[in-house]
């Protein structure tokens, strides 16, 4: 159970049973099922979904990962990495609000962990809502890419999140490892559990918890530790309600928050025994009505505002619909003189089972506007059973396209061997940033690995460096939706924290299929290749900004005047 909700949580479980609410058949294909083949039939289930935008995230876990109570009026993102309070504010939207705070889109299980030729965005692991969930910067920066375990001791400890050495049979093989709380463990338990199921067959290039295999996947030290946390920290409403909405938004479930006895039957003290649908806990999918028909939110004369948005783009709002003892469908109709810019993605009927559930429906509409100022609508919703109809305001303001300056990155400050704090000048007086996008680069074991960090200051701290890896960043800003060109790029050297070692490159270096490209920043530099045996295969005198040199597989070293040596894996 989570902390501050005990007593709630136990009463819904009492009297509504937490009853999972997925469609009828959706599980049909576990039925009759045991062990390795219950877990290829349930990865069949949920396997197929929709990729979401991994920058998107804030949008929709503003309904899947908030507390169900207000705090002073607003809605709280509830983090399972800290008890920090991180508000959405009115007049906030998911992903300023998660700017603002400095939160961060945190892999449950890293994504590190997978790759395929140097990227780790290649499959939908990297923005499956399953194993993302929102984090406080603090807690994601020391958590970095180690196993879930237990700690014999912290060198981080915010009462939520514990990261330090791992207890004897912990890890992995990894020195360390990130501790949940315990009303979290079972939460992490089963998204990692999700996974191993529906990825199982992903290019795994570290192995402290999974192995590329159909079953079990999960390595043993840490497939007993996950069962024994799913026993501890049972299902409960919070992982109810995220079902419900993840599937609204992304089209699958986990069908280990729906199916708690799930594990057991695929890796625990049941695997011999055949696993039916309708013998679960919980797996009455059409509750029972009672009662007359109602909405509950949203409230009648409510307003959606879309905020600020440049005429020929599109911003989209999420009306949530929540109601109970519906018996038809809902129907749904937009009027007023600018209707035609407000756009919902069901223009006829929702579905009372849908409406009835915990989070109800999230219905997404798209402003659009083709001129500048304000412009207003009304969405009416009505029948299903109800007597009158609910009517919210639709509102929104057109501003002409904006202009963009490109930034100046600066040299870092406060260099050590495990941080740096990035730095960049401010917009131009007279415009505007929403806010600024920093973005790392690495190359790791020849492998370029890229990251972004969004913030409203000017400076950004850096917390996880690797003295023995360099790397570089550069900044852009945001304005109603759209980024600026990037800056210069900072290059920082692999090295010590002396200052000297940090200058701007004349050259990056990217690996492309089959060879690499070069992003000059500045004064065009002769080129060298070596290979591994020291022999030069590649002379440029006067490369060009955006070259691109194939080469044969193997290992090569890149060189130019005034950059370190770059090594580089074809």
């Amino acid at each position: 159970m989570k902390r501050f909700y005990m007593t709630l949580m136990l009463v819904l479980f009492v009297c509504a049973g937490a009853s999972a609410e997925f469609k009828n058949g959706y599980y049909d294909k576990m039925n009759g099922k045991s062990g390795a083949a219950l877990k290829a039939a349930a990865k069949e289930c949920v396997r197929t979904h929709q990729t979401l935008v991994y920058s998107d995230l804030p949008t929709y876990w503003q309904y899947s990962d908030v507390y169900p109570e207000l705090v002073d009026g607003c809605k709280r993102w509830w983090d399972m990495y800290s008890d920090a309070v991180y508000l959405i504010k009115r007049g906030q939207t998911g992903k300023s609000s998660f700017s603002a705070n400095k939160m961060q889109r945190e892999h449950s299980v890293p994504k590190s962990w997978w790759k395929q030729s140097g990227s780790v965005e290649y499959t939908p692991a990297y923005s499956d809502m399953w194993n993302l969930f929102p984090s406080d910067g603090a807690a994601n920066q020391a958590k970095l890419n180690y196993p879930l375990g237990l700690t014999a001791s912290a060198n981080f400890n915010n009462g939520v999140t514990k990261v330090g050495g791992a207890q004897t049979g912990y890890g992995g093989g990894s020195r360390y490892v990130f501790e949940p709380a315990d009303e979290y463990k079972g939460d992490f338990a089963r998204a990692y559990m999700y996974v191993a199921t529906v990825y199982d067959d992903i290019n795994w290039v570290v192995n402290y918890m999974y192995q590329k295999e159909a079953y079990p996947t999960l390595i043993p030290w840490a497939r007993e530790m996950l069962l024994q946390w799913c026993r501890q920290d049972p299902v409960d409403q919070k992982e109810i309600d995220r079902n419900n909405v993840v599937e609204q938004y992304q089209g699958n479930r986990n069908p280990f928050v729906d199916f708690p006895e799930l594990a057991e039957y695929v890796w625990g003290t049941r695997t011999t025994e055949v696993f039916y649908v309708n013998q679960q806990e919980g797996s009455d999918p059409t509750p029972p009505i009672t009662g007359d028909p109602e909405i509950t939110a949203p409230v009648n004369g409510e307003a959606l505002d879309f905020g600020q948005v440049a005429v020929g783009r599109s911003e989209t709002r999420v009306l949530q619909i929540v109601g109970k003892n519906l018996t038809s469908a809902l129907s749904v109709r937009v009027s007023g003189a600018d209707k035609n810019m407000f756009v919902p993605e069901i223009t006829k009927e929702i579905p009372a089972a849908t409406i009835n559930q915990n989070q109800g429906y999230l219905l997404n509409i798209t402003y659009t506007p083709t001129a500048v100022g304000r412009h207003e609508a009304k969405i009416m919703l009505y029948d299903g059973g109800l007597t009158g109809s609910i009517a919210v305001t639709l509102k929104g303001e057109a501003l002409p396209m904006p202009t963009f300056t490109t930034l100046t990155a600066l040299q870092p400050t406060d260099v050590t061997a495990n941080s740096y704090t990035a730095h960049w000048n401010p917009v131009p007086e007279g415009e505007i940033a929403d806010y600024y996008v920093l973005t790392r680069t690495r190359l790791v074991d020849g492998n370029q690995e890229t990251e972004t960090y969004e913030t409203g200051e000017t400076s950004y701290v850096i917390s996880d460096r690797d003295p023995s890896v360099a790397e570089t960043y550069y900044v852009q800003y945001s304005r109603l939706g759209m980024l600026s060109e990037p800056s210069n790029e900072i290059y920082v050297a692999a090295g010590s924290s002396v200052e000297e070692l940090y200058v701007s490159a004349p050259m990056q270096i990217y690996t492309v299929n089959g060879g690499f490209m070069i992003k000059l920043n500045g004064e065009s530099k002769p080129m060298h290749v070596y290979d591994v045996n020291g022999t030069e295969v590649i002379y440029v005198a006067t490369p060009v900004d955006g070259d691109i040199f194939l080469l044969p597989q193997g290992a090569y070293i890149v060189t130019a005047e005034g950059m370190r040596p770059v090594k580089i894996i074809i």
